[in-house]
């Protein structure tokens, strides 16, 4: 076969693996291995997705009474008083220039929000509240946004720029996410990292933002030029966030020189199909897509087939789906142990967490009835499946800590 037919399938692989339908469709068949029998790690009782569902909804309802049930996103963390306080200061810019920089809190707000571990805690200068995991991850973020601290001119302060995203220390973050011997935060290095990895992102994508002075909030103007008639997919800002930040996650697959980001090797799947044996979940890019639906709204763009994303394969959806026993752990043995995210134990978690929450979505929207366009699952599980995991987590465990340990590089989950 010539070099460029080869290069082509490669490619084509490669845009495979960052759509949702890659997900879908890899997911699933991790899923319908485990419904055979075939895992050594998780058999499922599907029976039991009633009772989850049945949580879930008396969620939505106690959250939601009216289900006007907003997207799941970064902004639900922020609080009312913080966005005030952001509005107010972006009325006065440039409508653009207001987008770009909502578009630039969102997404280092998202790459800072992975597991912060039990004992992790931001005191909230407004409140006095000691709060934490991905709400306290959420302050922190946007205080230190909010005070210039991912910008170089103190004359443009809510912006993310590439000369601080150079100079960022382990320090700098240590100081804004009140970082100490007694208030560690799990995966530090590896957060700094990512956001040292954006800046060359920003710099080598001049595609997505920008020739002559590159910025992060310079996606927007792409995703306004390539909306037809004002409206714009869902799946076209998913695939510009994996292509455009693509290089910046640390240690993952490789394909054709490519950086795939959150995608995993599994060794029950084939290699020699178009999927490479790989089973993708991109957690972190689809909940930046999610959080910037908002942004993207607000500047009048119509942001459609939102529901083309997946759920999210992290640890209180999935928790959700082990707590209710829909997921049982073959070998109780799994629940001592901190596992890797490249571990069969993990992917195989992940994945049924993708294909699950399809499962309960239909039942939930069947009961309230709705359909999928009324309540997609970014609404799910803002309402919903996140919210439910969390609290029953906490009745079942000290720190609502999920049921199977994560080793986080702040990178993950």
């Amino acid at each position: 076969m010539p070099n460029t037919e080869v290069k082509n399938e490669t490619k084509d692989s490669i845009a495979y693996l960052r759509s949702p339908k890659a997900i879908r469709e890899q997911c699933a068949r991790i899923a319908e291995r485990v419904a055979s029998g075939d895992s050594p790690h998780f058999s499922l009782h599907k029976a039991k997705l009633e009772k989850a569902a049945e949580l879930v909804i008396q969620e939505i309802k106690s959250n939601y009474p009216d289900l006007m049930i907003p997207y799941h996103s970064r902004w639900r963390h922020f609080g009312d008083h913080r966005l005030k306080q952001l509005n107010e200061k972006l009325a006065a810019m440039d409508p653009d220039l207001a987008a770009k920089s909502r578009i630039e809190l969102a997404i280092v707000s998202v790459l800072l929000d992975a597991g912060a571990g039990p004992n992790w805690r931001y005191t909230d200068p407004v409140t006095g509240e000691s709060v934490g995991r991905s709400e306290g991850l959420a302050l922190a973020s946007f205080d230190m946004f909010m005070d210039g601290g991912f910008a170089s001119d103190p004359e443009t302060p809510l912006t993310v720029d590439c000369p601080m995203l150079r100079s960022l220390t382990k320090k700098d973050l240590e100081k804004y996410f009140q970082v100490t011997p007694q208030n560690r935060l799990l995966g530090l290095d590896g957060r700094l990292h990512l956001l040292q990895k954006l800046e060359h992102a920003i710099t080598a994508n001049k595609k997505y933002f920008g020739d002559i002075e590159p910025r992060l909030g310079n996606v927007y103007d792409y995703l306004v030029t390539h909306a037809g008639n004002n409206k714009l997919p869902a799946r076209k800002v998913l695939s510009v966030l994996l292509e455009g930040l693509g290089s910046i996650w640390p240690g993952r697959t490789v394909l054709g020189g490519v950086m795939l980001g959150d995608v995993w090797r599994h060794s029950a799947l084939p290699e020699a199909d178009h999927g490479h044996g790989l089973v993708p979940f991109h957690k972190l890019s689809q909940w930046l897509t999610y959080s910037l639906v908002e942004p993207l709204e607000d500047s009048g763009l119509e942001i459609g087939g939102l529901d083309e994303l997946t759920g999210l394969a992290e640890y209180r959806n999935g928790g959700l789906l082990i707590d209710t026993g829909v997921i049982v752990l073959k070998d109780p043995e799994i629940a001592t142990k901190t596992h890797k995210a490249d571990s069969e134990v993990i992917i195989e978690w992940r994945a049924l967490t993708i294909s699950l929450l399809e499962e309960l979505a239909e039942m939930i929207r069947e009961r309230l009835q709705k359909t999928a366009l009324e309540l997609p699952l970014a609404k799910i599980m803002q309402g919903g499946t996140w919210s439910a995991g969390r609290k029953l987590a906490a009745s079942l465990r000290p720190g609502a800590e999920p049921p199977i340990r994560l080793a986080s590089d702040g990178t993950v989950f």
